[in-house]
């Protein structure tokens, strides 16, 4: 068996992922696994046989993470674990799914197969953002599906400059700008008209909110480029950062926001017959076969 100790991740408050969770912890005891739980979702979980620690305590000691929620609970896991490099699965209990491809229905049936090694392996890189304020660093986080720049106002517009390896490429007056992986081209990005970006790309799309112009339009660069935004001095507000809508930075007028590819990564664990393409028709609503 590959994984010995597991961590146990869920969707706080919801009926569903507490059945999975539980349905999970019973699974694992049985297979004589060490299971360490989120302490967020311990109270959730009968009987006894479990550990509770922390996300960065979890992925100090897991082998496997499996997550139970939608994407936004993966996302709020995957930013922490991929530091440690543990290896994730997602148990779908929202609503899309992008991320968590196994049907609680079936859990213990895909659960196994994993366990016997009969499943896909994926790494998908992350973004790395910081926020420079009179040269100096004054902000961090990191993103696995996007980084974006907006106002803290609604329907307010901002004027900002892009440079990519510390080329000028264009300045822009605009609601903001989304800045996606191909793992969160099927998000936020995709919902602003960016493309979808195949997940084994190793590419980032700029993708503008509401720009002031007819001629602004989203556009893919290579992934290992630096992309700074110059936000103007003539901005009368605060503007943020916000890191796959779950943590937000302060920029102020003038600061520099460095983004750049992550030096950590998230690893996938998929069901065997996991088919990306199938994910995007099956979500998206795409047409079937005709012949």
């Amino acid at each position: 068996m590959p994984f010995k100790t597991i961590g146990l991740i869920g969707k706080q408050i919801h009926q569903g992922a507490n059945e999975s969770l539980n349905v999970i912890l019973k699974y694992l005891k049985a297979k004589g696994c060490r299971v360490v739980v989120d302490s967020k979702v311990a109270k959730v979980l009968q009987g006894n046989g479990f550990e509770s620690a922390s996300l960065d305590e979890i992925g100090e000691v897991a082998d496997l993470a499996i997550v139970v929620g939608g994407d936004g609970s993966m996302l709020g896991a995957a930013r922490e674990l991929a530091k440690h490099d543990v290896a994730v699965v997602g148990v779908n209990r929202g609503n899309l799914g992008f991320l968590t491809d196994i049907n609680p229905d079936d859990v213990e049936e895909q659960l196994e197969y994993i366990f016997q090694g009969e499943c896909i392996r994926e790494q998908r890189f992350i973004l790395q953002v910081e926020v420079y304020r009179d040269g100096i660093l004054n902000d961090s986080s990191s993103a696995v599906n996007e980084v974006v720049l907006h106002h803290s106002s609604v329907a307010h517009m901002m004027e900002f400059e892009v440079y990519i390896d510390d080329t000028f490429a264009f300045s822009q007056r605009s609601d903001g700008l989304i800045v996606a992986t191909p793992t969160g081209s099927t998000a936020y990005s995709l919902s602003g008209g960016g493309p979808i970006l195949t997940p084994e790309l190793d590419a980032v799309t700029l993708v503008p909110m509401f720009p002031h112009t007819l001629s602004s339009r989203p556009i893919v660069v290579d992934a290992n480029c630096d992309i700074t935004m110059k936000v103007s001095m003539d901005n009368t507000e605060i503007v943020q950062l916000s890191c796959d809508s779950h943590v937000s930075l302060t920029v102020m007028p003038g600061d520099n926001i460095l983004i750049k590819k992550n030096k950590d990564k998230l690893s996938l664990i998929h069901p065997k017959d996991y088919n990306y393409y199938n994910v995007l028709r099956t979500k998206l609503g795409w047409g079937s076969k005709l012949y």
